[in-house]
């Protein structure tokens, strides 16, 4: 990856490096990263556990490049599904040169917390600080007394107060990763904001979009495989999106569905507006919808869906 991005100059010393940000579900991990990189690459929903991959967006700045690595809400795995993602989380704290323990403002500090916080205390080498999230939700006296409950916590090489919503202090957010990350020249172009190949980030958009106001019970419940994504004959402009929705049960599969087919029509549409906005094009979205059974439970779906051992 080095030699290929040898010709790219760089300042006198640059730093580049990975960072990943963890913390119990729906604490702001996604949005603070699409927030640090300037545009929607990682899913964020208002539905706790929703990331499924490791979505690595890339921050440019004149002294450093940032490569964060998006990563599911470290939990007690119940199912098959959680315990892959947690081993997933665990193998890629190893890989990054800083940690960001995320804590919102707005809610105390919790078993959830302490129990990631003893996780991060495992792993040695790497340096971790803790991200006060959501600060634009609390009064400046509860993200004061938040900033003292967090410290105490563990020891993290900083701890900083953020709103992703707001911008506020993403800039020292931003500064603190970099003091962080080895001397390097960038390791990714210029332009690219995120590794993730194209079809995983229009998948994780479908999902995002069907899960905007359903039940509590769906997340978990719902993938997304995009068959196929090709620009139409004749068309430059036009890019056709194959893609299919897997639920476990046909009642899910029903609430998807909606009545008379309207909820499944406004995911669709919900969901080519981001796509559009994503790769910047027309884009023709055939979405359907099966049921594949107890799919979080079943190493073979499981495997067919994408999530490998």
């Amino acid at each position: 990856m080095m030699g290929q991005n040898a010709h790219v100059t760089s300042p006198d010393n640059h730093r580049a490096g990975f960072a990943c940000f963890v913390g119990r579900p729906n604490v702001g991990k996604s949005t603070l990263m699409n927030a640090l990189v300037g545009t929607k690459v990682a899913i964020t929903s208002s539905k706790p556990q929703t990331t499924r991959r490791v979505i690595r967006g890339i921050v440019h700045r004149p002294d450093a490049q940032i490569i964060i690595v998006d990563t599911p809400g470290l939990h007690r795995p119940r199912t098959l599904l959680g315990e892959r993602l947690d081993s997933l989380v665990l193998s890629t704290l190893t890989e990054v040169d800083l940690i960001g323990f995320c804590v919102p403002a707005n809610e105390p500090i919790g078993k959830g917390d302490r129990f990631i916080a003893d996780k991060l205390s495992a792993v040695k080498k790497t340096p971790v600080i803790a991200v006060v999230t959501k600060c634009d939700l609390a009064s400046k006296e509860q993200v004061a007394e938040q900033l003292l409950a967090v410290s105490q916590v563990a020891e993290f090489a900083a701890v900083v107060p953020v709103s992703a919503q707001s911008g506020e202090r993403l800039d020292v957010l931003g500064d603190v990763i970099i003091e962080h990350l080895p001397e390097s020249p960038p390791l990714y172009e210029g332009g690219q904001l995120t590794d993730e190949p194209e079809q995983v980030l229009v998948g994780e958009l479908i999902r995002e979009a069907a899960l905007e106001g359903v039940r509590d019970e769906l997340p978990h419940s719902i993938a997304v495989v995009v068959d196929e994504m090709m620009t139409r004959e004749g068309r430059d402009d036009l890019l056709d999106i194959y893609a299919h929705m897997f639920v476990e049960r046909p009642s899910q599969k029903a609430i998807v569905i909606g009545h008379k087919g309207e909820r499944l029509r406004d995911v669709g549409t919900r969901a080519r507006k981001q796509i559009e906005a994503l790769l910047g094009t027309r884009v023709y979205l055939d979405l359907r919808i099966s049921v594949a059974k107890d799919w979080q439970r079943d190493p073979k779906q499981l495997r067919r869906l994408g999530f490998y051992d």
